[in-house]
């Protein structure tokens, strides 16, 4: 069981830094580099058969530092910018080598896509994965999930079963999550939840991603294994030490998990 997880992009959906912005954090992005990073994507290698779960607006330069030219499956969590903006030049790639890819989304952020972008049908095979995928020895099944003002994005978990089963959950987008919405997050080795910042000063009904304050609560209730914090944005300092539990950490770019039982880095 070699299976890995790899972080392309840890940003939230501005990434960092931002244009505008000459806050320490962003500064900091733009000189040393720590705390740069592009919009959130990972890919999973399953024994040698990869599945990218998102393709935002990053994608190409995630290529470029992957030193890849084509990926042929895409899973997609909901279809907003920071989630489908490179599929269009990912499209491109497919019409030009002649190879179609397949993009995998339940059906009705299938549709949302198709209606930005009604051309992608020409040169992609589109999967309506509601009621499930299989991928490797993964069965994936996506849910619903809050994503505040935003209204919502579906989370995937990954089981794979066997003598050492394993459970993880990709979850980028929530916030204020239900009793029925935080059922699948039990029992699990590994949860990738998105947190914008460390504490966000807004009103909540103003805002789409849990913080890490809020985080930390939500990881009390349903005791995972192991936690990465992504989909950070300028509010999230990786230079700093928020005196995290031993079991949480920051992801960073370029870090990849062991999906086993006593995963490493």
């Amino acid at each position: 069981m070699n299976d890995l997880l790899t972080f392309w992009g840890t940003g939230d959906s501005m990434g960092v830094p931002r244009v505008y912005c000459p806050c320490d954090i962003c500064t900091e992005a733009r000189t040393t580099g720590h705390n740069r990073r592009l919009r959130f994507s990972v890919m999973l290698n399953a024994g040698g058969n990869e599945l990218l779960i998102d393709c935002g607006p990053d994608w190409r330069a995630q290529m470029e530092r992957e030193g890849k030219h084509f990926i042929e499956h895409v899973l997609i969590t909901h279809a907003h910018f920071d989630h489908i903006a490179g599929l269009p030049e990912w499209a491109d790639a497919c019409r030009w080598l002649g190879r179609k890819g397949h993009l995998y989304a339940p059906r009705d952020v299938l549709h949302t896509i198709t209606q930005q972008f009604p051309w992608l049908e020409r040169h992609l095979h589109l999967h309506d994965c509601i009621q499930g995928l299989t991928w490797g020895d993964w069965h994936i099944t996506p849910w619903k999930v809050c994503h505040g003002k935003n209204g919502f994005s579906y989370a995937y978990k990954f089981l794979r079963g066997g003598s050492v089963p394993y459970q993880w959950v990709y979850c980028s987008d929530a916030i204020n999550l239900n009793t029925e919405e935080k059922a699948p997050l039990f029992g699990l080795q590994l949860l990738i939840l998105g947190t914008n910042f460390y504490k966000e000063e807004a009103e909540l009904r103003t805002r789409s991603v849990y913080d890490m304050v809020e985080a930390l609560e939500l990881i009390q209730e349903v005791q995972p294994e192991r936690v990465m914090f992504t989909h950070m944005s300028h509010g999230v300092d990786v230079l700093l030490d928020y005196a995290l539990p031993s079991f949480v950490s920051l992801a960073a770019t370029g870090m990849s998990i062991l999906l086993d039982k006593n995963p490493s880095e």
